[in-house]
């Protein structure tokens, strides 16, 4: 009884540290971010199925990111002149989205080898969305079927920078 005890604290303990390695390493992502560059932005939006007029809006548009968290929840904000969205999700758990472009979509967000890797799933598709940082930036892999999209994103004036030797690659 005693060692089933032990193994059952020992799990316990275990399980308390590497969550709380997982949200440090989701600290890395905290703060806000404006859009740098973005390159085939518009094939993306285009095998998503958006319209040409949200995609001629949504390409002429620098959004902001900002994130942040509130004890073990998660929460990704986007603003632009064109739109504003919200987030708020544990890791791991499926949550109910509504995008940019008005897609209501079952997604999911895990961290995996240092990137936030976001599904989000909608009448029979799929896209994957992998925010990585990289030499401070954060780059965003967006990706649906053969099509992907890159846009990269500099921590906004008045937020600290990573410190050198946290990012990942």
């Amino acid at each position: 009884m005693l060692f089933s005890w032990l193994s059952l604290r020992a799990a316990a303990v275990f399980l308390s540290v590497s969550t709380q390695q997982i949200l440090t390493m989701c600290d890395l992502f905290l703060g806000t971010w404006k859009l740098s560059s973005s390159e085939k932005f518009d094939d993306y939006m285009k095998e998503l199925g958006v319209s040409l007029a949200t995609r001629k809006l949504g390409s002429l548009t620098k959004p902001t990111v900002t994130i942040s968290i509130n004890g073990d929840v998660l929460t990704i904000q986007t603003k632009s002149t064109f739109k504003r969205t919200e987030v708020s999700f544990k890791l791991g758990e499926e949550f109910e989205e509504t995008t940019a472009d008005d897609r209501k979509t079952k997604s999911i967000v895990t961290l995996d080898d240092g990137s936030l890797t976001q599904v989000q799933k909608w009448n029979g598709k799929e896209t994957t969305i992998k925010r990585r940082l990289v030499d401070g930036k954060m780059v965003v892999e967006c990706t649906m079927n053969n099509v992907t999209c890159i846009r990269i994103y500099e921590k906004a004036r008045g937020h600290q920078s990573l410190p050198t030797g946290l990012e990942t690659h």
